[in-house]
C-alpha cells in the first residue's frame, strides 16, 4: 500500500492502517526519543504520546514534508515537553548579552581517529541542556536554526550562539578524552 493511501485510511480512523503506520515508524522514532531522554521507559512513553498526538492531528498533515519528518518533529517536541515537565527547564539566555556568531565552517572541527562514535555520543550527553538540545537538533537531526528556534522557543541568534558554544564544549571534551583525562 502506498504511503498516501495508508495515511488516507488512518485519517478515516482505520485501526489496521494506523497499526501499520505505527509499525513502520515506531523504531526510528524511538531512536530519536532516546537521543533526548536518557531512560528507555521515558523514550517509549514519549513515542507513544507522540503517535497519539500525530493520529489525533493527522487531519493537519498536508504532505508539505514527508510523514516521517512531520512525525519526527512531534516526537522531538514531545521529548522536550517531557524534559520541561521534569523541571529540566531549558536555560534562557539574556538575549541582550548575545552576539551574532560567525557561522563560517570550522576547519578545525576534526577529531582524532581514536575517538569513537560512542565517545561523541557520551560527550554530547554531558553537554548542558541549553547546548545539548541545539547541538543534537542541528548536527544529528539536521534542523536549521530557524526550525530549532521554533522548536525550542528561542531566537535564531540564540540557536547559533548555543550551537557555537556547544560545539566548542564538545571539542574540548573530546580533546580531553584524547589526552586520557576524559570519560
Amino acid at each position: 500500500m502506498l504511503q498516501e493511501q495508508l495515511i488516507a485510511k488512518c485519517k478515516q480512523n482505520n485501526r489496521m492502517a494506523q497499526m501499520q503506520l505505527y509499525n513502520q515508524y515506531c523504531n526510528g522514532m524511538y531512536i530519536v526519543a532516546c537521543r533526548f531522554l536518557k531512560h528507555e521507559a521515558e523514550a517509549e512513553d514519549a513515542v507513544q504520546e507522540a503517535f497519539i498526538k500525530a493520529f489525533s492531528r493527522l487531519h493537519q498533515f498536508e504532505a508539505e514534508v514527508t510523514f516521517g519528518a512531520w512525525l519526527k518533529r512531534i516526537v522531538i517536541n514531545t521529548c522536550i515537553d517531557a524534559l520541561k515537565a521534569k523541571k529540566h527547564q531549558l536555560l534562557q539566555l539574556d538575549e541582550g548579552h548575545l552576539k551574532v556568531v560567525d557561522t563560517e565552517i570550522d576547519d578545525k572541527w576534526l577529531v582524532n581517529d581514536d575517538i569513537t562514535v560512542q565517545d561523541v555520543k557520551h560527550a554530547i550527553e554531558d553537554l548542558p541542556d541549553k547546548y545539548r538540545f541545539v547541538v543534537m537538533l542541528y548536527l544529528i537531526e539536521g534542523y536549521d536554526h530557524q526550525e530549532i528556534a521554533s522548536i525550542l522557543n528561542i531566537s535564531e541568534v540564540t540557536s547559533r550562539t548555543q550551537l557555537s558554544r556547544g560545539k566548542k564544549k564538545l571539542q574540548n571534551s573530546l580533546k580531553l578524552k584524547t589526552h586520557g583525562t576524559g570519560y
